[in-house]
Protein backbone atom coordinates (compact mmCIF):
# COMPACT_ATOMS: atom_id res chain seq x y z
CA UNK A 1 0.00 0.00 0.00
CA UNK A 2 1.52 3.42 -0.83
CA UNK A 3 2.28 5.83 1.54
CA UNK A 4 -1.02 8.01 3.16
CA UNK A 5 -0.40 11.66 2.72
CA UNK A 6 -1.34 12.14 6.52
CA UNK A 7 -2.03 9.78 9.29
CA UNK A 8 -4.36 10.79 12.41
CA UNK A 9 -3.66 8.73 15.47
CA UNK A 10 -7.26 9.14 17.24
CA UNK A 11 -10.33 9.48 16.45
CA UNK A 12 -11.65 11.96 18.77
CA UNK A 13 -13.05 15.23 17.79
CA UNK A 14 -9.66 17.05 17.01
CA UNK A 15 -8.89 13.78 15.11
CA UNK A 16 -12.25 14.19 13.24
CA UNK A 17 -11.71 17.82 12.58
CA UNK A 18 -8.31 17.00 11.12
CA UNK A 19 -9.34 14.20 8.49
CA UNK A 20 -12.48 16.95 7.89
CA UNK A 21 -9.84 19.63 6.66
CA UNK A 22 -7.43 16.75 4.94
CA UNK A 23 -10.62 15.18 2.90
CA UNK A 24 -11.83 19.13 1.96
CA UNK A 25 -7.72 19.61 0.98
CA UNK A 26 -7.68 16.91 -1.24
CA UNK A 27 -5.39 14.97 1.32
CA UNK A 28 -4.91 11.14 0.92
CA UNK A 29 -5.42 10.37 4.70
CA UNK A 30 -6.44 7.75 7.08
CA UNK A 31 -7.27 7.52 10.58
CA UNK A 32 -6.30 4.98 13.22
CA UNK A 33 -8.29 4.77 16.77
CA UNK A 34 -7.64 2.73 19.71
CA UNK A 35 -10.73 1.78 20.58
CA UNK A 36 -14.53 3.42 19.58
CA UNK A 37 -15.41 6.99 17.51
CA UNK A 38 -14.97 9.48 20.23
CA UNK A 39 -13.23 7.10 23.08
CA UNK A 40 -12.91 9.37 26.08
CA UNK A 41 -16.44 10.76 25.73
CA UNK A 42 -17.92 6.97 25.49
CA UNK A 43 -15.99 6.44 28.38
CA UNK A 44 -17.70 9.00 30.45
CA UNK A 45 -20.38 8.50 32.71
CA UNK A 46 -23.75 7.56 30.88
CA UNK A 47 -25.22 10.56 32.57
CA UNK A 48 -22.62 12.90 32.20
CA UNK A 49 -23.25 16.40 31.16
CA UNK A 50 -21.02 18.89 29.38
CA UNK A 51 -19.48 22.09 30.54
CA UNK A 52 -20.15 23.62 27.61
CA UNK A 53 -23.13 24.72 25.21
CA UNK A 54 -23.54 22.82 22.57
CA UNK A 55 -21.96 25.05 19.71
CA UNK A 56 -18.70 24.59 21.04
CA UNK A 57 -18.48 20.75 20.47
CA UNK A 58 -19.31 22.16 16.67
CA UNK A 59 -16.77 20.58 14.30
CA UNK A 60 -16.32 20.73 9.68
CA UNK A 61 -19.31 23.00 10.37
CA UNK A 62 -22.45 20.94 11.31
CA UNK A 63 -24.39 22.39 13.63
CA UNK A 64 -25.03 20.36 17.17
CA UNK A 65 -28.55 21.01 17.80
CA UNK A 66 -29.73 20.24 21.31
CA UNK A 67 -33.27 20.99 23.59
CA UNK A 68 -30.53 21.61 26.28
CA UNK A 69 -28.22 24.76 27.19
CA UNK A 70 -25.80 21.92 28.33
CA UNK A 71 -25.11 19.26 25.72
CA UNK A 72 -25.71 15.26 27.26
CA UNK A 73 -22.85 12.48 26.66
CA UNK A 74 -25.65 10.61 24.61
CA UNK A 75 -26.15 13.77 22.37
CA UNK A 76 -22.60 14.01 21.72
CA UNK A 77 -21.99 10.58 20.90
CA UNK A 78 -25.26 10.84 18.58
CA UNK A 79 -23.67 14.49 16.88
CA UNK A 80 -20.03 12.75 16.26
CA UNK A 81 -21.53 9.46 14.53
CA UNK A 82 -23.49 12.36 12.27
CA UNK A 83 -20.38 14.04 11.58
CA UNK A 84 -18.41 10.89 10.63
CA UNK A 85 -21.66 9.79 8.04
CA UNK A 86 -21.35 13.43 6.51
CA UNK A 87 -18.05 13.34 5.80
CA UNK A 88 -17.81 9.18 5.23
CA UNK A 89 -14.31 9.62 6.91
CA UNK A 90 -12.24 6.96 6.68
CA UNK A 91 -11.30 5.14 10.35
CA UNK A 92 -9.89 2.19 11.18
CA UNK A 93 -11.35 1.70 14.77
CA UNK A 94 -9.40 -0.67 16.77
CA UNK A 95 -5.97 -0.46 15.99
CA UNK A 96 -3.34 0.63 18.63
CA UNK A 97 -0.20 2.77 17.53
CA UNK A 98 2.77 0.53 19.17
CA UNK A 99 5.51 3.14 18.04
CA UNK A 100 6.43 5.13 15.51
CA UNK A 101 9.75 5.72 13.99
CA UNK A 102 11.26 6.90 10.40
CA UNK A 103 11.69 4.63 6.96
CA UNK A 104 15.11 6.15 5.85
CA UNK A 105 14.85 4.48 2.10
CA UNK A 106 14.34 8.42 0.80
CA UNK A 107 17.18 10.46 3.00
CA UNK A 108 15.62 13.65 1.52
CA UNK A 109 11.95 12.98 2.67
CA UNK A 110 11.87 9.96 5.24
CA UNK A 111 8.26 8.74 5.97
CA UNK A 112 6.87 7.50 8.88
CA UNK A 113 6.14 4.10 9.86
CA UNK A 114 3.24 3.30 12.71
CA UNK A 115 3.49 0.24 14.02
CA UNK A 116 -0.13 -0.89 15.01
CA UNK A 117 -1.57 -3.69 16.47
CA UNK A 118 -5.68 -4.49 16.25
CA UNK A 119 -7.79 -5.49 18.85
CA UNK A 120 -7.45 -8.90 17.38
CA UNK A 121 -3.29 -9.07 17.82
CA UNK A 122 -2.77 -8.44 14.26
CA UNK A 123 0.01 -6.58 13.68
CA UNK A 124 1.51 -4.19 10.54
CA UNK A 125 3.26 -1.06 9.93
CA UNK A 126 1.46 1.71 7.89
CA UNK A 127 3.28 4.54 6.49
CA UNK A 128 2.43 8.30 6.35
CA UNK A 129 4.26 11.53 5.07
CA UNK A 130 2.69 13.41 7.99
CA UNK A 131 1.43 12.07 11.45
CA UNK A 132 -0.74 13.86 13.88
CA UNK A 133 -1.22 12.91 17.33
CA UNK A 134 -4.41 13.04 18.56
CA UNK A 135 -4.46 10.80 21.06
CA UNK A 136 -6.04 13.04 23.99
CA UNK A 137 -4.94 11.75 27.70
CA UNK A 138 -8.05 10.01 29.11
CA UNK A 139 -6.48 6.73 28.72
CA UNK A 140 -3.93 7.27 30.94
CA UNK A 141 -5.16 7.84 34.54
CA UNK A 142 -2.90 8.83 37.12
CA UNK A 143 -1.69 6.13 40.00
CA UNK A 144 -0.86 6.48 43.33
CA UNK A 145 1.89 4.17 43.41
CA UNK A 146 0.13 2.83 46.57
CA UNK A 147 -0.16 -0.56 47.75
CA UNK A 148 -3.65 -1.85 46.88
CA UNK A 149 -4.24 0.24 44.07
CA UNK A 150 -4.24 -2.94 42.01
CA UNK A 151 -7.34 -4.66 43.89
CA UNK A 152 -10.10 -5.92 41.87
CA UNK A 153 -12.35 -3.00 43.89
CA UNK A 154 -10.48 -0.12 43.10
CA UNK A 155 -11.46 2.10 39.98
CA UNK A 156 -9.14 5.00 38.01
CA UNK A 157 -12.96 5.71 35.57
CA UNK A 158 -16.24 5.99 37.49
CA UNK A 159 -19.61 4.15 35.71
CA UNK A 160 -23.31 3.73 37.11
CA UNK A 161 -24.26 4.43 40.87
CA UNK A 162 -26.27 1.31 40.96
CA UNK A 163 -24.11 -1.23 41.59
CA UNK A 164 -22.84 0.76 44.89
CA UNK A 165 -26.10 0.81 46.93
CA UNK A 166 -25.97 0.39 50.33
CA UNK A 167 -22.07 0.10 49.91
CA UNK A 168 -19.20 2.12 51.48
CA UNK A 169 -17.72 4.03 49.11
CA UNK A 170 -14.78 6.37 48.85
CA UNK A 171 -13.89 9.22 46.35
CA UNK A 172 -10.62 10.09 45.75
CA UNK A 173 -10.25 13.63 43.97
CA UNK A 174 -11.57 17.52 44.21
CA UNK A 175 -12.45 18.14 41.01
CA UNK A 176 -15.46 17.60 38.84
CA UNK A 177 -15.69 14.13 38.72
CA UNK A 178 -14.81 13.51 42.13
CA UNK A 179 -17.47 15.65 43.03
CA UNK A 180 -20.15 14.54 40.67
CA UNK A 181 -19.52 10.92 41.16
CA UNK A 182 -19.84 11.12 45.00
CA UNK A 183 -23.12 13.65 44.57
CA UNK A 184 -24.51 10.47 42.35
CA UNK A 185 -23.18 7.46 44.44
CA UNK A 186 -25.04 9.27 47.33
CA UNK A 187 -28.31 9.63 45.85
CA UNK A 188 -28.19 6.29 44.55
CA UNK A 189 -27.72 5.70 48.03
CA UNK A 190 -24.27 4.34 48.78
CA UNK A 191 -22.45 5.81 52.04
CA UNK A 192 -19.93 7.86 51.01
CA UNK A 193 -16.46 9.57 51.75
CA UNK A 194 -14.66 12.14 49.78
CA UNK A 195 -11.22 12.31 50.04
CA UNK A 196 -8.99 15.33 48.52
CA UNK A 197 -5.26 16.09 49.85
CA UNK A 198 -5.99 19.76 49.45
CA UNK A 199 -7.57 21.52 52.02
CA UNK A 200 -10.80 22.13 49.52
CA UNK A 201 -12.33 21.30 46.57
CA UNK A 202 -10.78 22.44 43.32
CA UNK A 203 -12.12 25.98 41.52
CA UNK A 204 -13.06 24.73 38.29
CA UNK A 205 -15.47 22.68 39.76
CA UNK A 206 -18.87 22.95 37.46
CA UNK A 207 -20.81 26.45 39.05
CA UNK A 208 -23.86 24.45 39.57
CA UNK A 209 -22.33 21.34 41.17
CA UNK A 210 -20.21 23.02 43.49
CA UNK A 211 -23.14 24.47 45.84
CA UNK A 212 -24.85 20.88 45.83
CA UNK A 213 -21.15 18.98 46.93
CA UNK A 214 -20.47 21.70 49.49
CA UNK A 215 -24.23 21.57 51.11
CA UNK A 216 -24.05 17.82 51.19
CA UNK A 217 -20.56 17.57 53.07
CA UNK A 218 -21.32 20.33 55.40
CA UNK A 219 -24.82 18.64 56.45
CA UNK A 220 -23.02 15.33 56.56
CA UNK A 221 -24.44 13.14 54.12
CA UNK A 222 -21.16 13.07 52.38
CA UNK A 223 -18.30 12.42 54.45
CA UNK A 224 -15.61 13.99 53.77
CA UNK A 225 -11.79 14.16 54.26
CA UNK A 226 -9.62 17.35 53.16
CA UNK A 227 -5.95 17.88 53.41
CA UNK A 228 -4.98 13.82 53.50
CA UNK A 229 -3.58 11.20 51.31
CA UNK A 230 -4.16 8.26 50.69
CA UNK A 231 -1.42 5.91 51.53
CA UNK A 232 -2.62 2.16 51.12
CA UNK A 233 -5.57 0.49 50.10
CA UNK A 234 -6.84 -2.45 51.70
CA UNK A 235 -9.42 -5.30 50.66
CA UNK A 236 -12.26 -3.50 52.94
CA UNK A 237 -10.34 -0.14 53.98
CA UNK A 238 -8.77 2.78 52.86
CA UNK A 239 -5.58 4.57 54.83
CA UNK A 240 -5.41 8.29 54.76
CA UNK A 241 -2.68 10.70 56.53
CA UNK A 242 -2.28 14.15 56.54
CA UNK A 243 -0.32 15.77 53.67
CA UNK A 244 1.78 17.86 55.67
CA UNK A 245 2.40 20.88 57.95
CA UNK A 246 0.73 23.87 57.09
CA UNK A 247 -2.57 22.26 55.24
CA UNK A 248 -5.35 21.82 57.65
CA UNK A 249 -6.75 18.24 57.83
CA UNK A 250 -9.96 16.71 58.57
CA UNK A 251 -8.79 14.36 60.61
CA UNK A 252 -9.58 14.69 64.10
CA UNK A 253 -5.64 14.03 65.59
CA UNK A 254 -2.43 15.37 66.93
CA UNK A 255 -0.43 17.51 65.26
CA UNK A 256 2.28 16.76 61.77
CA UNK A 257 5.24 16.53 63.79
CA UNK A 258 7.58 18.79 61.15
CA UNK A 259 10.55 17.34 62.30
CA UNK A 260 9.85 14.54 60.04
CA UNK A 261 9.82 14.91 56.51
CA UNK A 262 9.59 13.11 53.37
CA UNK A 263 11.07 13.94 49.57
CA UNK A 264 9.13 17.06 49.29
CA UNK A 265 9.73 18.48 52.51
CA UNK A 266 6.11 17.76 54.08
CA UNK A 267 5.92 16.14 57.63
CA UNK A 268 4.68 12.78 57.80
CA UNK A 269 1.19 12.68 59.93
CA UNK A 270 1.88 10.98 63.41
CA UNK A 271 -1.36 9.85 63.10
CA UNK A 272 -3.66 7.47 60.42
CA UNK A 273 -7.36 7.08 59.89
CA UNK A 274 -8.31 4.06 58.58
CA UNK A 275 -11.98 4.44 56.75
CA UNK A 276 -14.01 1.70 55.54
CA UNK A 277 -14.37 1.20 51.80
CA UNK A 278 -16.17 -1.36 49.58
CA UNK A 279 -15.19 0.51 46.39
CA UNK A 280 -12.73 3.10 45.82
CA UNK A 281 -13.09 5.67 43.07
CA UNK A 282 -9.29 7.38 42.02
CA UNK A 283 -10.55 10.03 40.39
CA UNK A 284 -7.33 11.73 40.25
CA UNK A 285 -6.49 12.94 37.00
CA UNK A 286 -5.39 11.57 33.70
CA UNK A 287 -2.27 12.08 31.90
CA UNK A 288 -0.96 12.18 27.49
CA UNK A 289 0.85 9.28 26.52
CA UNK A 290 4.27 10.27 27.32
CA UNK A 291 5.74 7.04 26.57
CA UNK A 292 4.57 7.02 23.12
CA UNK A 293 5.33 10.63 22.71
CA UNK A 294 9.14 10.46 23.80
CA UNK A 295 9.98 7.10 21.32
CA UNK A 296 8.57 8.91 18.53
CA UNK A 297 11.77 11.33 19.28
CA UNK A 298 9.42 14.30 20.81
CA UNK A 299 11.06 16.90 23.47
CA UNK A 300 8.47 17.33 26.60
CA UNK A 301 9.56 20.39 28.59
CA UNK A 302 9.25 20.09 32.80
CA UNK A 303 5.06 20.23 32.57
CA UNK A 304 5.72 17.34 29.70
CA UNK A 305 4.09 19.77 27.45
CA UNK A 306 5.59 18.06 24.22
CA UNK A 307 7.54 20.64 22.10
CA UNK A 308 5.62 22.41 19.42
CA UNK A 309 5.05 25.68 17.14
CA UNK A 310 2.41 27.37 18.07
CA UNK A 311 1.07 28.06 14.66
CA UNK A 312 1.69 24.98 12.99
CA UNK A 313 1.73 22.69 16.15
CA UNK A 314 4.32 20.76 14.34
CA UNK A 315 6.85 19.33 17.11
CA UNK A 316 10.40 18.99 16.91
CA UNK A 317 10.13 15.86 15.24
CA UNK A 318 9.68 17.11 11.10
CA UNK A 319 6.38 16.48 9.61
CA UNK A 320 5.17 15.17 13.02
CA UNK A 321 2.53 17.44 15.15
CA UNK A 322 0.23 17.31 18.18
CA UNK A 323 -3.36 18.81 18.67
CA UNK A 324 -5.70 18.53 21.00
CA UNK A 325 -5.39 17.36 25.08
CA UNK A 326 -2.08 15.92 24.28
CA UNK A 327 -1.07 19.10 24.44
CA UNK A 328 -1.99 19.49 27.67
CA UNK A 329 1.04 18.05 29.55
CA UNK A 330 0.36 17.81 33.69
CA UNK A 331 -2.22 20.40 33.43
CA UNK A 332 -5.16 19.19 31.61
CA UNK A 333 -7.19 22.37 32.29
CA UNK A 334 -6.39 24.64 29.34
CA UNK A 335 -6.88 21.86 26.38
CA UNK A 336 -10.69 20.60 25.84
CA UNK A 337 -12.81 20.45 23.02
CA UNK A 338 -13.74 23.54 22.92
CA UNK A 339 -10.17 24.95 21.45
CA UNK A 340 -8.57 21.71 20.32
CA UNK A 341 -11.17 21.17 17.36
CA UNK A 342 -9.76 24.32 15.19
CA UNK A 343 -5.87 22.32 15.70
CA UNK A 344 -6.64 19.70 13.07
CA UNK A 345 -7.53 23.00 10.12
CA UNK A 346 -4.38 24.86 11.18
CA UNK A 347 -2.20 21.56 11.00
CA UNK A 348 -3.44 21.03 7.23
CA UNK A 349 -3.38 24.39 6.33
CA UNK A 350 0.13 24.05 7.21
CA UNK A 351 0.40 21.23 5.15
CA UNK A 352 -0.62 22.08 2.12
CA UNK A 353 0.74 25.81 1.90
CA UNK A 354 4.20 23.98 2.35
CA UNK A 355 5.08 25.66 6.02
CA UNK A 356 6.05 22.52 7.34
CA UNK A 357 9.95 21.29 8.19
CA UNK A 358 10.57 18.11 5.55
CA UNK A 359 14.41 17.81 5.84
CA UNK A 360 15.54 15.21 8.70
CA UNK A 361 16.72 17.24 12.06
Amino acid sequence: MPPRDLIIVGAGPTGLSAAIAAKQHGLDYQILEQGTLVNAIYRFPPQMVFFTTPELLEIGGLPFVSPYEKPTRAEALRYYRKVVDAFDLQIAFDEQVLAIGRETADQDAPLFELETRSARGVRRVRLARHVVLAIGYYDHPNVLGIPGEDLPHVHHYYGEPHPHYRHRVVVVGGGNSAAESALELHRAGAFVTLVHRWPELKPTIKYWVRPDIENRIKEGSIAARFGVCVREIRPTSIVVTATGPGRESTLEAEAVDPSVTDERGWGHASVKEEIPADAVFLLTGYHPDYELLRAAGIRLNVQNVPEHDPETFETNVPGLFVAGGVLAGKDTAPIFIENGRFHGDKIVEAIVAGRVRLARP
